[in-house]
């Protein structure tokens, strides 16, 4: 199709730091990506590069694909200087995990981008947590980016990849109850 500006393999990982973005894979979300690449036309000596799932809007000043391949994802995340995402759990956790700055957009299910309200309890959690920055706003979320090109930002605090005991402990506990509640008894 004329007019698409999709990233090829080396454009994306290679070439200098990149702002990523991406939507997730599960939902469309139209204002994310218009607020992006709209960032990106005012911001044109950066890269960004959005992965932008099944939203029909295509982007026209930033570089874009609907999904990268899981390898890919890992590796434009390793290598950008901040990520932009929605308030989707597997976006914030690989952010943390690749210790990455981070700027979280909340879908707005009165606005049809999901199905229940879950991202705004989820982005309470995060609110106040180092090198991550939340929104409900697309206007404060260019400022955001504005802010994070122009200063060094914080990256947030890692996290364990092993479960801590105290965790396994309350998980052996809650099955040993659950599996006392279950077993049949005998009269």
């Amino acid at each position: 199709m004329a007019g698409r500006r999709r990233a090829g393999r080396r454009r994306l990982l290679g070439g200098g730091a990149v702002i990523f973005a991406s939507v997730g894979s599960m939902l469309p979300f139209e204002r994310f990506v218009r607020a992006i690449d709209d960032w990106a036309a005012a911001n044109r000596n950066e890269r960004v590069f959005l992965q932008i799932g099944e939203t029909e809007f295509e982007p026209k000043h930033a570089e874009w694909c609907r999904i990268l391949p899981p390898a890919d994802y890992r590796r434009a995340l390793e290598e950008c200087r901040f990520f932009v995402a929605h308030v989707g759990m597997g976006s914030i956790l690989q952010g943390i995990e690749a210790r990455k700055p981070m700027i979280l957009l909340v879908r707005k299910p009165e606005l049809g981008e999901h199905t229940q309200d879950h991202q705004r309890a989820t982005a309470a959690k995060f609110i106040g947590k180092r090198g991550i920055r939340i929104t409900e706003d697309e206007t404060e979320l260019l400022s955001i980016m504005d802010s994070m090109t122009a200063n060094s930002a914080e990256v947030p605090d890692s996290v364990s990849t092993e479960a801590s005991p105290e965790l396994i402990a309350n998980v052996r506990e809650f099955l040993r109850r659950s599996t006392s509640r279950t077993r049949p008894t005998h009269r």
